[in-house]
């Protein structure tokens, strides 16, 4: 759920936050933009494939966070975290489930495409289907301390996050007759 992608990069704006407290603002846009990024391949390409790089989104953000720490600018951070994100978004989508409108059924084992190897990586299972009682508890995991740690614009991103993240779990096996519907 790109949600909990949102949450989990905001999240990795903690130390920066702990380190460099007047970078916490843009450690944590970025790391909510890195984290959603990956998921607009759901509008142009095709999804976990298009924007998705589990391996090649590493030597990037490598870089970045090496910028960020000699140059110490809010863009320098926001970019590092947006890279940093974007890597975990396309990294951790391995742990979930494959790519279909109804995971639950596990019909299609493909969770993200490796471009380094020319191969789809399998789905291990871990969260069962985006909008699962255990994907609605890593959001709530992740964003919890953004609440409880930082103040205006990203505490009130993670919180929307959260409460836009409950009535989608609680209706997301329902979600895949409306989506045929419109296809």
């Amino acid at each position: 759920m790109v949600l909990t992608h949102i949450a989990v990069g905001m999240a990795l704006s903690l130390p920066v936050a702990l380190v460099a407290p007047q970078f916490a603002t843009v450690a944590a846009i970025g790391g909510a933009v890195g984290g959603s990024v990956p998921d607009v391949d759901l509008l142009i390409g095709e999804h976990r494939r298009t924007l998705h790089f589990p391996v090649l989104y590493w030597p990037p953000a490598i870089a970045a966070c090496a910028l960020a720490l000699a140059v110490a600018s809010p863009a320098a951070v926001g970019v590092a975290l947006a890279v940093v994100a974007a890597a975990v978004h396309s990294t951790s989508d391995v742990l979930g489930a494959g790519e279909e409108l109804r995971p639950w059924e596990r019909t299609n084992p493909d969770a993200v495409y490796d471009h380094l190897r020319g191969q789809w990586l399998r789905a291990r299972y871990v969260v069962r289907y985006d909008g699962a009682p255990e994907d609605l508890a890593l959001t709530v995991a992740f964003a919890t301390p953004v609440v409880v740690s930082l103040d205006g614009a990203p505490r009130w991103i993670a919180v929307s996050i959260v409460v836009v993240a409950v009535p989608y779990a609680c209706f997301r096996k329902r979600l895949p007759k409306y989506f045929e519907r419109i296809l």
